[in-house]
């Protein structure tokens, strides 16, 4: 089978810029712009709306992506399964996971399943890790390394690969936030301390509970996206943070933050490999999935 169109058509979808897709796919932008039009004028709609500046997908190209992945998806499924007999999976899985999670978790795992299946190719993403779930169930990656949720979603196998604590980071001897701490943490007021969150994900929740908990409205100076952001802004003096602690020793920036003994203690991350249970099915990402060490 020729799969190439559908694999320059989710290029495009995912990069929405003809000179990124181009140059991924190995084409000119012209070649790539004349297979676009032929799937355009097979299916008989516009899958893209573009211009000289955007490229966005139509209504007809979101369900379209839904149909290019999942033949994809089957027609690796189906091609793996004829040569597992003679162990010859090959192909291409999808990861996301933080910058962190790449190094301190995923090192591993893509070590080992290297050596045992050195023809299936990773595509990995990094990024926020509060969105790590998502892409998962929106089937924009394979598998990703993520906090388990408090619920998990129908649909989602997760198997766990370690613990992380959820801790309190401060400035270490700032002039103006390390008078707000004394002479304990648990006895500042909080409602005066500037607070660098997450802007969504587990870490967040947890720590609006905990606000809520000691009926305090928090001072939030900033709000941002992944943990090394917060360690990044904590170490400059800014305010007080909470990331999991796997990301504080990880951090280049770690000498100049120091943990808090707060009480309560946020509850710990669950930190391990999540993926939707239907692909479950694929040789390439159950022979992923089997290397998992809980």
């Amino acid at each position: 089978m020729d799969t190439r169109l559908l694999k320059q058509f989710l290029t495009l979808s995912e990069t929405l810029h003809f000179g990124k897709a181009s140059d991924l796919c190995h084409l000119s932008p012209s070649a790539l712009s004349r297979s676009i039009k032929q799937l355009e004028e097979t299916l008989g709609v516009s899958l893209f709306n573009r211009d000289n500046r955007h490229v966005e997908l139509t209504a007809e190209g979101r369900i379209f992506q839904d149909y290019a992945r999942d033949t994809l998806s089957q027609w690796d499924s189906l091609r793996n399964t004829l040569l597992c007999e003679a162990q010859e999976l090959q192909g291409e899985i999808s990861v996301y996971c933080s910058v962190t999670a790449s190094y301190s978790f995923l090192y591993d795992l893509l070590r080992q399943f290297r050596s045992h299946h050195p023809k299936i190719g990773i595509k990995l993403h990094t990024g926020d890790p509060a969105a790590a779930v998502s892409q998962v169930l929106k089937g924009e990656e394979d598998l990703a390394i993520a906090a388990r949720p408090d619920t998990l979603p129908p649909g989602l196998a997760f198997r766990s690969i370690g613990l992380s604590p959820l801790v309190f980071i401060a400035p270490v001897d700032d002039p103006l936030i390390n008078p707000l701490l004394e002479p304990e943490p648990d006895q500042a007021d909080w409602s005066q301390v500037p607070m660098i969150l997450s802007e969504r994900g587990l870490a967040r929740e947890r720590l609006d509970a905990w606000f809520r908990q000691k009926a305090i409205k928090p001072n939030i100076y900033a709000q941002v996206s992944g943990n090394e952001a917060i360690v990044s802004m904590v170490s400059l003096g800014l305010g007080v943070g909470v990331v999991p602690r796997i990301v504080l020793d990880n951090s280049p920036l770690a000498n100049r933050v120091k943990m808090l003994a707060v009480t309560p203690h946020l509850a710990a991350y669950d930190v391990g490999v999540c993926v939707l249970e239907r692909k479950l099915r694929s040789p390439l990402i159950q022979a992923f999935w089997s290397q998992i060490q809980t």
